[in-house]
């Protein structure tokens, strides 16, 4: 199956990828991620850890990785009136893992950028708007992670 892009031309800022670290324990960092995106407006219907999953699961020996699913409801419901397949990528997802003891990597990407990258959204002024204002949410987010 060949790609419809490819992989090799997209940068950061096409995927609206965003990162950085926090130097606390795994559970001081979920919690830490979780307070800043309430203070910037993502609500967190969704939370999960792969790692304790697989672990308890699979036996997979994997190290502390947590799943924050961050959600604004104004935007998610302007993305559906744009297209309904967006919730297929619903919700925007923020992860924390432990790169080392006391090293937490948080760690982003636009759904809504990557949505219109494949052909799930509409290439229009409305989804521009969506991007825009998801990317002001994150930028904030991540300004406050980096404040700390």
């Amino acid at each position: 199956m060949a790609l419809p892009i490819d992989p090799a031309a997209i940068d950061d800022e096409d995927i609206g990828e965003h990162q950085t670290t926090l130097e606390m324990d795994h559970t001081d960092a979920i919690e830490h991620v979780r307070a800043a995106c309430l203070e910037v407006g993502f609500g967190i219907p969704v939370e999960f850890s792969p790692s304790e999953l697989l672990n308890e699961k699979v036996d997979a020996d994997r190290d502390p990785y947590y799943v924050l699913g961050a959600c604004n409801p104004a935007v998610a419901d302007r993305a559906l009136e744009e297209t309904r397949r967006i919730g297929g990528l619903f919700p925007c997802n923020v992860i924390i893992w432990e790169e080392e003891p006391g090293v937490q990597r948080v760690y982003h990407v636009s759904i809504m950028r990557i949505a219109r990258l494949v052909g799930i959204a509409p290439d229009n002024e409305g989804w521009d708007a969506i991007i825009d204002t998801t990317g002001e949410l994150v930028g904030e987010l991540f300004d406050t992670l980096e404040a700390a």
